[in-house]
């Protein structure tokens, strides 16, 4: 009988192991724009304030130049480490890799430059989020890249669940702009549904390429959309059944200790893992790679 008990309970905890989580992840911070309805500083409170109502810690990837190098925008980054949730590189000025303009050298030097920034910060971690999640257009880069991190002691913050909440901010703020008192209710709604659709979709990935569900790590960024809606959309996580973990909880999941053999690899993990088993454009693919198109000309189609 305490035989059965035992591995009924180890059953039980290797589903609970495979049971569907996510971790909450935010890039480009941070953001210091002079924005409607709320300002730098209130955006960053109302993220953290969601957060902590739910008992969730995140990560927060640092753009440096993007204002962290200033006291006001220090400050707002300090208030996640203290908060406990992490603090990772995102480099100094966001270039992008996949670019000719870009050596692998000056890239290097980005994320030299913003761990200098970012490394007496309370949360620090060894965490890299490449820039357009792209890790370089040439074995070269990509493969110098990988040394060079390994080398450094970072780990490659791979996402999963890759949004497209900024394309979604840039119809926000473009509503807004025309009228900053604007009934926001149909934008929130088509952002919560895009949330869903994604979760729901790279989910389904997960189990096609592992045979089960791995811990997600969801890309969102330090922005108006979020500072608004971030509350709903962690809600809505809960009321889908999902468990949300941290970032370090996520990570060790072996799926991330994966490298794509794909000579271009980039966007989501589980996309670049599909590229490098040359599945090519399976079913729901575009929807994976719209870049919120769906989303907003369903707004256009109501008016918006």
């Amino acid at each position: 009988m305490i035989r059965f008990l035992s591995i009924l309970m180890a059953l039980c905890s290797a589903a609970a192991a495979h049971a569907q989580s996510v971790a909450f992840t935010f890039d480009d911070a941070p953001n210091m724009l002079a924005l409607p309805r709320l300002s730098a500083p209130q955006r960053n409170a109302a993220m953290l304030a969601a957060l902590a109502r739910h008992q969730v810690k995140a990560a927060l990837f640092v753009t440096a130049a993007n204002g962290a190098t200033g006291a006001e925008g220090k400050a707002l980054v300090r208030a996640w480490g203290e908060a406990g949730h992490a603090i990772g590189n995102h480099t100094m000025t966001h270039p992008d890799l996949n670019s000719d303009s870009v050596s692998l050298a000056q890239y290097q030097q980005e994320v030299l430059d913003c761990d200098a920034v970012i490394r007496t910060m309370p949360g620090y971690r060894k965490w890299f989020r490449y820039t357009y999640l792209r890790e370089g257009h040439t074995k070269d880069k990509r493969d110098g890249m990988r040394q060079f991190l390994s080398a450094q002691g970072y780990r490659n913050a791979y996402v999963s669940l890759d949004t497209s909440d900024w394309r979604l901010e840039e119809k926000l703020l473009e509503v807004l702009a025309k009228n900053p008192q604007a009934d926001l209710a149909p934008i929130k709604r088509m952002y919560l549904s895009h949330i869903r659709q994604r979760a729901l979709a790279y989910r389904e990935l997960g189990q096609r390429l592992q045979g089960r569900d791995i811990a997600q790590v969801m890309l969102m960024h330090h922005n108006l959309i979020n500072a608004l809606w971030l509350d709903d959309v962690i809600a809505q996580f809960k009321a889908m059944g999902w468990t949300i973990v941290t970032p370090e909880a996520a990570y060790s999941d072996p799926v991330y200790a994966l490298q794509p053999a794909s000579a271009d690899p980039g966007q989501s993990l589980l996309l670049s893992m599909a590229r490098s088993l040359g599945l090519g454009r399976f079913d729901g693919w575009a929807r994976l790679v719209d870049d919120g198109d769906t989303e907003i000309e369903a707004l256009k189609a109501q008016g918006w």
